[in-house]
């Protein structure tokens, strides 16, 4: 089958045609300026996403370090609470009538206190005085004889403290001091 193109058709065709680019050209520009606002979310995106990532990583680690200090502030708070009880019982516990403390004198001087004879023992080997050492009791020599010396207190209601359990001996008049 022949056909024949006449001067008229060839134009509209090539109208049609040119129409076609135009159009085309118009349609890629189109995508091209939606294929770029495209890669700009996309990188937009990925920054925030790192940004993001970054922050969750330094929150992570500001939270761990928080963490670890509460634990520690928590087992401050923890051994204080034991210790306020412990103090607290310890002032309320008022003395009994007749309940001794023994103290430890170095040279006469107060140096620490004992609920009971058996803890000054187990103590006095800390500060250099042998195991076994027979301790005498106060009223046989003088306070600044010896250099570690124990001595024994006993609580007294009616003067609202504690005296020595030995009272030294009076000295008879006329005698040196």
């Amino acid at each position: 089958m022949i056909r024949i193109v006449t001067a008229g058709r060839l134009r509209r065709l090539e109208q049609d045609a040119e129409w076609a680019r135009d159009h085309a050209r118009k349609v890629q520009g189109q995508a091209d300026a939606t294929w770029a606002r495209h890669v700009r979310e996309l990188h937009a995106v990925t920054d925030r996403a790192e940004r993001a990532e970054k922050a969750t990583s330094e929150v992570g680690v500001i939270l761990a370090q928080a963490v670890k200090e509460l634990s520690v502030a928590q087992q401050e708070l923890l051994l204080k609470d034991i210790e306020i009880r412990r103090l607290q019982q310890e002032q309320t516990a008022r003395p009994a009538a007749g309940q001794t403390v023994t103290v430890l004198l170095r040279h006469g001087e107060p140096h620490t206190v004992y609920r009971c004879r058996e803890d000054a023992y187990a103590d006095t080997a800390t500060h250099g005085v042998p195991a076994g050492t027979r301790w005498l009791p106060a009223d046989e020599h003088p306070t600044g004889v010896h250099t570690w010396r124990l001595e024994a207190f006993i609580y007294d209601p009616a003067s609202k403290g504690f005296r020595r359990a030995h009272i030294p001996l009076a000295k008879r008049l006329g005698e040196a001091a």
